[in-house]
């Protein structure tokens, strides 16, 4: 035997497609290309391979880099590979419950795979979104995949490139209508939403086609699909009863907290966290913070993200008021009504109206530039505005048995002075609270005339509550906005102040029991109005537009009260009732927190910690309080202690050792590493998304 024979080994390689395995006798010097061209050469199989690559089942690694030799990937004769396609046919759950099934790249990891699916469905800011495992396991212990009533076929690939096995048990049928939503099991036979041929795209360096795709492209790229570009744009209509079987249900913040160790790492494939082809995976809106909400671009964004808000309050997840209930409702109903229009009736009026707004905007912004801003004082521009005005204050720990009382209270740069009149304003103060990092919360019942702001104050001993109690909603309006620039350490010298003061006047609006339209001004960013709807009251059934809580306390004449909601906002036109469900929710106390189960270094007691975009909190798990706040401006760096399983994080005011243990600690970094990303985009709606940067901080390699 020569040298070179002695150099060589045997490999074993199955291939997927054909189901056969192959041995090659190779070297550890051979490059992965160079496998692959024998390989395929010993097939004699005409076909086209170039979209397979090597899977190292037992290392659970991809040999996707051609030039690197099998010794520099540690190959030896005992290994087994897989010679695979690197795009696989994957069902996803959209925000709006439907199902869609295309083809994604199981080689790529989860980050790049998302911006190739939101690039299929013209979704801009993937980086929003990312891909969850389901709850497979029901109350009876058997394994179920959600029912949802239509299943849209976007594969665009010769089926000569995927796996023979991918179909098995799916029935493709005559497209459905939306109106025919029956149950459907990815075991069973399904009824499939084809789509028309489309031309296979070159595949490109991933993520490459959002520098180099504009909004209106991005917009464009599904409109020729009447068909499934109205299906994502108007979700078909989905009873409640049916939709909530398959939806998380929630009894307390913990189980909210195990939901949260469901979701992929980013920055690992989909083979490498075990996912295979039958698979069922949710696309979800994992960040809460959203750049641009735009109707030019984003009618399909917009839908989606209004389509998760409403299934978030329908099954609870976010709890609410019963008058908010009611104006989500009555959202909700004017939004089901306007979506019978025609879509291109509906892109082209709102495209027209926000024309109109950003002239207005620019010409706004001209004037302020000009005069200067109204919220400075005429004659000194360097004065900070103030609050000066009779308020009730209360300590509810405290005088658990007295009212509130009345003080003279003023709000100075980001702390609230009270004094018993205001002839004492002179003197010192007889109570003083600051603002910053407190925890801001409404408690408002409009019916009842209850205006309270709810503050959680930290200090050396932990959370101390105190409540401001306003006489009528315009007092309320300006202490809230007020405060809650003061808790991110902002005056009320600061720009956003009259907006704030409108957009809560505006959400308080929308609350109010009405028999007569509201005019379209009072809303929040109008639009062209459209002619009132009439909705007879035997169409509605409450189920499908409330929660389960709400519909116990309100078995009597509901249908009526959403009836009478409905009148503030029955001449909305559709994207506008969408908007205004997004932003009152997004004005929600538990909007925008995702809870761990955690255990603090040097401590034995399991606490909550809830992951905001601005903000990190500790929760008491069984009383649910907030024991501390810590923002994210004060935050200097945090890493990962990957023996200790622990993520740290270091603030101004203390470090924090955290172990989560609802979830994997790189999911809990990825939060952190996630919102500060989101946090650095501008406006500028030609910003291209930076990947390195994404990966920088999420990955956890690096401080």
């Amino acid at each position: 035997m020569d040298l070179n024979q002695e150099r060589t080994w045997v490999i074993s390689i199955h291939v997927t497609d054909l189901f056969v395995d192959k041995t090659l006798r190779v070297n550890g010097d051979l490059h992965v290309g160079g496998v692959m061209f024998k390989l395929v050469e010993s097939l004699a199989v005409p076909a086209d391979w170039s979209d397979h690559a090597l899977w190292w089942p037992e290392k659970c690694l991809w040999l996707n880099k051609s030039r690197v030799t099998l010794n520099q990937y540690g190959v030896h004769a005992d290994a087994k590979l897989h010679f695979t396609p690197m795009h696989k046919t994957m069902r996803i759950q959209l925000p709006d419950l439907q199902l869609i099934d295309l083809k994604i790249d199981f080689s790529v990891n989860v980050f790049n795979a998302v911006l190739q699916l939101c690039k299929e469905m013209g979704v801009r800011h993937p980086e929003e979104l990312s891909l969850l495992r389901p709850k497979t396991v029901s109350k009876d212990k058997k394994a179920v995949q959600a029912p949802i009533a239509t299943t849209i076929n976007r594969n665009s690939r010769a089926s000569s490139s995927s796996n023979s096995s991918l179909n098995k048990g799916m029935t493709p049928a005559s497209p459905l209508t939306p109106s025919h939503r029956t149950p459907l099991h990815v075991t069973s036979p399904v009824s499939t939403m084809s789509r028309t041929s489309m031309t296979p795209q070159t595949p490109g360096t991933p993520g490459s086609w959002v520098n180099g795709m504009s909004p209106q492209a991005l917009t464009r790229s599904l409109s020729f699909d009447e068909n499934l570009y109205s299906q994502l744009v108007h979700s078909p209509k989905l009873a409640s009863k049916e939709a909530l079987l398959y939806l998380p249900k929630h009894k307390n913040l913990t189980e909210k907290a195990v939901v949260n160790g469901w979701w992929l790492d980013s920055n690992r494939s989909l083979m490498e966290q075990a996912v295979q082809e039958t698979d069922l995976l949710h696309l979800k809106f994992k960040y809460f913070a959203f750049c641009d909400l735009n109707p030019k671009y984003d009618l399909v964004r917009i839908n989606q993200l209004y389509e998760q808000a409403k299934w978030s309050l329908i099954s609870e997840e976010i709890d609410c008021t019963d008058e908010e209930m009611l104006m989500f409702a009555a959202l909700q109903l004017q939004a089901e009504y306007q979506a019978q229009v025609p879509i291109h009736d509906e892109v082209d009026s709102s495209r027209n109206a926000e024309d109109h707004d950003d002239i207005d905007a620019a010409l706004n912004d001209l004037q302020v530039s000009l005069e200067g801003s109204t919220l400075h004082n005429a004659g000194d521009i360097t004065s900070v505005p103030e609050l000066q005005e009779y308020i009730k204050h209360f300590k509810p720990k405290r005088y658990t048995m007295k009212g509130a009382k009345k003080y003279y209270a003023l709000l100075r740069d980001t702390h609230i002075y009270l004094y018993k009149s205001q002839e004492e304003t002179k003197h010192k103060s007889l109570h003083q609270i600051n603002l910053r990092d407190c925890e801001i919360q409404p408690d408002v019942n409009l019916s009842g005339n209850k205006f309270i702001i709810r503050l959680f104050i930290p200090g050396p001993e932990g959370i101390s509550e105190e409540w401001l109690r306003c006489e009528n909603e315009e007092q309320y309006a300006r202490w809230m906005a007020a405060c809650k620039l003061g808790s991110k350490g902002h005056t009320m010298a600061d720009s956003s102040y009259n907006a704030e003061v409108r957009n809560i006047k505006q959400f308080l609006s929308l609350q109010k029991p009405s028999s007569t339209p509201t005019s379209s001004g009072e809303r929040v960013a109008p639009r062209r109005p459209v002619q009132p709807v009439t909705v007879p009251e035997d169409s509605i059934l409450p189920a499908n537009y409330m929660s389960a809580r709400c519909l116990k306390k309100n078995k009597t004449k509901l249908v009526q009260k959403i009836l009478e909601a409905h009148n503030n906002v029955s001449d909305m036109p559709l994207i506008e009732a969408k908007l205004n469900y997004i932003k009152a929710w997004q004005a929600l106390p538990e909007y925008g927190l995702t809870y761990f189960l955690v255990k603090f270094r040097n401590s034995k007691k399991e606490e909550l910690v809830g992951i905001g975009y601005n903000r990190l909190i500790r929760v008491n798990p069984k009383t649910s309080e907030v024991t501390k706040t810590y923002r994210f401006s004060t935050m200097s760096s945090w890493s990962v202690h990957w023996e200790n399983r622990e993520v740290i994080v270091d603030f101004e005011e203390e470090k924090l050792a955290i172990k989560p243990l609802s979830a994997d600690c790189k999911i809990f970094h990825e939060f952190l590493g996630g919102y500060i990303y989101l946090s650095m985009r501008s406006q500028d709606k030609n910003e291209t998304l930076n990947e390195d940067m994404f990966y920088k901080l999420t990955s956890g390699t690096c401080a």
